[in-house]
């Protein structure tokens, strides 16, 4: 061995003494004999010894209590074993070294140096452990369903056969296709879909494609990797399939997906593998996808705005909602389900619906369907003062007033005139407000201000202050 490499030896043999001696817990080595090897600064310091005087002794010499030789002569390690030095509990553990089957050294360290400290940390772990508990059930309560076919309501015929095969569908593992208008209540379908599966203990994941940017929605499905694009952020992101592993993802507005990330959505859909976006590997998912839409994508397969492929591929089980106007004989009890729930949420004793209501109800076309009918009926509790507890004609918003059997029809060309006057009144008290200052006015009326120039030149309104 020449100089270089003893001094190479040295060198190292100087690291690692100092790197044992930074350990700020009791470190202690002795050889097969129980003689002491090295005694670490920080043992010597609680022990109130000079370690480097006691190199060489036996470790019986050194260490009140000790088991280092009795561990060299076993050969059988010891971990997390009480030993008494100066009346203080501590927590050690003894390892022996072998080096080609032969025993070389024994290690002991110091855990903790009372056991008080076991019992500190104990504690801690627990309560973090409850929290961890506490935060995975807040997750899993964000992320489940809310509702379950309990909670669609309807007797009619045509209902009571789509829920049935609904869950049945559920049992399922194949993509679900809701189609039905706006209202009809194709998300709480969704719910209870997830619900009555085999994956109901598993996230239930939603995106509406329509109130995600285009650009934004391939990054939102696929997740993405750090700085894949501008804005990105320095933390790569798990997209919505990810999230959804072993659970169901809930697409809803599925007819405005762009056409370029539509070819994406059927790969993952029969690969069950993403790739984030900036990323270079396939995760894997296991989820069950159910989409909805209120347009004919049948029909915008043949416009060319909807693949073929993807639409084939996600109406294997499909289910077509029902208008609220072909299932009338639900309106009752629909109605009297939503008096009764939104009175509980406004805490008031408001609970019933005059029959004369239940005419207008059943008269009025719902072009917005069960939606519709759950914020008339919002609206008419807001209108309600002292202790009534029955909704009555006159709670109803003005357009209902004349609404009647008789003068459905007559009605229609009023009622348009009424909804058109109310509108240009709204409009032009929100332009005197705001000083004809159309981003303000837009604000007021909580619409954009594109939506605000189409109204203004649909009645022919000032754009300035005449």
């Amino acid at each position: 061995m020449n100089l270089d490499d003893m001094r190479d030896i040295k060198n190292k043999l100087r690291l690692y003494e100092a790197a044992m001696n930074v350990l700020s817990s009791g470190l202690l080595i002795t050889d097969p004999e129980g003689y002491v090897l090295f005694f670490s600064e920080a043992y010597g310091k609680y022990l109130g010894m000079d370690p480097k005087k006691k190199i060489g002794r036996h470790c019986t010499e050194v260490i009140e209590n000790t088991r280092m030789h009795i561990v060299a002569k076993t050969g059988e390690t010891e971990i997390n074993h009480p030993h008494a030095i100066r009346g203080r509990n501590m927590i050690v553990q003894r390892l022996p070294i072998f080096i080609d089957d032969k025993l070389e050294a024994v290690v002991g360290q110091v855990m903790f140096e009372d056991v008080k400290d076991v019992h500190s940390l104990a504690k801690k772990l627990n309560h973090l452990e409850s929290k961890v508990q506490l935060y995975e059930k807040e997750l899993e309560t964000l992320r489940s369903a809310k509702y379950t076919f309990n909670n669609i309501i309807g007797t009619c015929p045509s209902i009571v056969q789509i829920k049935d095969f609904a869950s049945k569908a559920a049992k399922k593992n194949a993509p679900i296709l809701l189609n039905g208008e706006s209202g009809t209540g194709k998300e709480l379908f969704a719910h209870a879909i997830h619900h009555a599966s085999p994956r109901r203990p598993f996230p239930f994941i939603r995106l509406n494609c329509a109130a995600i940017p285009k650009d934004l929605v391939e990054a939102e499905l696929l997740g993405y990797e750090p700085g894949a694009f501008t804005g990105a952020g320095a933390k790569a992101k798990p997209g919505k399939f990810e999230l959804a592993h072993r659970g169901t993802i809930f697409l809803d507005e599925i007819s405005v997906l762009p056409l370029d990330v539509q070819p994406k959505l059927l790969r993952v859909l029969e690969e069950k593998e993403v790739e984030r976006i900036g990323g270079n590997r396939l995760i894997s998912c296991d989820f069950r996808l159910i989409a909805a839409t209120n347009e004919n994508l049948e029909e915008l397969v043949e416009k060319g705005k909807f693949r073929r492929d993807l639409y084939y591929r996600l109406s294997v089980l499909p289910i077509q909602i029902p208008p609220l106007r072909e299932r009338k004989q639900d309106i009752p009890i629909i109605a009297e389900h939503l008096v009764q729930m939104h009175g509980k949420e406004f805490g008031t004793n408001i609970n019933k619906i005059d029959p004369e209501v239940i005419k207008i109800f059943m008269n009025y076309k719902w072009a917005g369907n069960i939606r519709e009918l759950s914020n008339i009926i919002e609206r008419s509790l807001y209108s309600i003062e002292g202790t009534e507890d029955t909704i009555c004609p006159k709670h109803l918003p003005l357009f209902f007033l004349n609404l009647t059997e008789d003068q459905t029809n007559e009605s229609k060309a009023s009622l348009r005139k009424l909804k058109e006057f109310s509108e240009k009144e709204f409009l032009l008290h929100a332009l005197g407000k705001s000083g004809y200052n159309i981003n303000k006015a837009s604000e007021i009326l909580g619409i954009h201000r594109t939506a605000l120039y189409r109204k203004l030149k649909k009645y022919n309104l000032p754009m300035t202050a005449q």
